[in-house]
C-alpha cells in the first residue's frame, strides 16, 4: 500500500544493501520513507500549525493519502483553516496533554510515568548519533512520539547521503541503527498506541493519521524483518504505574535524628542500593 503510493521499492525482507536494486533507487526509497516519518512526526510532536494543515490539504498529497487508505471527513476538508487550526489545537490538548488524556510518550505508555528508563535510553542514543533535540513551540520529552519519528527520519536521510557518496558500510551501519531503534523503542508501543488514538479521537484528522501511523508501523516492521516484536502498549486506556526503585543506605537514619555514635558509619557495610528510576 504505502510502498506504491510513496514510491518505496522494497528490495527484500532483510532490507540489506542489494545488488539487484540500483543505488539511486535505494536512495530514493530512503528519502521517501523519511518523508513519511516527518509527516507523522508533524502530527504528534505538537499541535498542528496552520501552515502544516494547509500543506496537508494539498490536493496531490490528499490523493496520495487517500490511495493509502487515509480519507479525511469534511470536518478536516471543508473547515476554514484558522478555525481548523483552533479546533485541532483543542483536540490535541484533550487527547495528549490534559488530565485523563493519552500523552504520546514512550515512558508513559510503557511505565505509566514520565521520564522513565525509555526517556534516558533514547537520550543516550540521540547523543551518540549526534542528534540534538531542538526547541519547538513547547518543550517535549526525548521519548515523545514525534521526536522518535524525527530521529528515524534523520537516520534515513543519512542513509540516503551515504548511498549518494558510495559508502555502503555507513549505509548498513545506519540501517542496523534504525532496526535497533524500532526493536528497542518504536516497535514496543506505536502499534497499540495508534489503535488507542484511533478509538479516542473525535476529529477525523487524528483518527485517520493514527490509522496511518499504525499501518505504516506494521509495514516498516515487516519490511525490516523484525520478527516476534511484541506490542507492549496494547492500546491500554490505563497504564499501571511501575514501581520506582530508590537508592538508599539502610544504615542512614530516616526521620528520628542522628544515630548513636556507636552505630556503624554510613556506608560501612557497603550495602548501598542502586538508583534506577527516582524520576517523575
Amino acid at each position: 500500500m504505502l510502498d506504491t503510493v510513496f514510491a518505496i521499492e522494497r528490495a527484500d525482507e532483510s532490507h540489506v544493501f542489494p545488488a539487484e536494486i540500483g543505488t539511486d533507487e535505494l536512495r530514493e526509497e530512503c528519502l521517501a520513507r523519511a518523508s513519511i516519518y516527518r509527516l507523522l512526526a508533524g502530527v504528534f510532536v505538537e499541535e498542528p500549525s496552520r501552515e502544516f494543515l494547509a500543506a496537508l490539504r494539498d490536493e496531490a498529497l490528499l490523493g496520495q493519502l487517500a490511495e493509502a487508505g487515509v480519507r479525511f471527513a469534511p470536518d478536516f476538508l471543508a473547515t476554514e483553516l484558522d478555525e481548523l487550526a483552533e479546533t485541532l489545537a483543542c483536540e490535541y490538548a484533550t487527547l495528549f496533554a490534559s488530565s485523563g488524556g493519552f500523552p504520546p510518550i514512550e515512558s508513559v505508555r510503557l511505565t505509566g510515568r514520565f521520564k522513565q528508563d525509555p526517556n534516558f535510553k533514547v537520550t543516550q542514543i540521540y547523543q551518540a548519533a549526534g542528534f540534538a533535540l531542538g526547541k519547538g513551540r513547547f518543550e517535549v520529552f526525548a521519548d515523545q512520539l514525534g521526536v522518535e519519528l524525527l530521529f528515524v527520519a534523520e537516520l534515513l536521510e543519512r542513509c540516503a547521503a551515504a548511498l549518494g557518496t558510495d559508502q555502503p558500510a555507513d549505509y548498513r551501519r545506519l540501517e542496523k541503527d534504525i532496526k535497533r531503534f524500532w526493536t528497542q523503542h518504536l516497535g514496543l508501543w506505536v502499534r497499540g498506541y495508534s489503535r488507542l488514538i484511533g478509538r479516542a479521537s473525535n476529529h477525523s484528522f487524528f483518527r485517520e493519521m493514527a490509522k496511518f501511523l499504525g499501518g505504516f508501523a506494521e509495514e516498516e516492521i515487516a519490511a525490516m524483518g523484525l520478527k516476534r516484536l511484541e506490542d507492549l502498549d496494547m492500546g491500554r486506556v490505563v497504564v499501571p504505574k511501575s514501581e520506582i526503585q530508590v537508592e538508599f543506605n539502610p544504615d542512614e537514619p530516616v526521620c528520628c535524628g542522628c544515630p548513636p555514635s556507636s552505630d556503624k558509619p554510613i556506608g560501612g557495610t557497603g550495602n548501598v542500593h542502586k538508583l534506577h528510576d527516582l524520576r517523575f
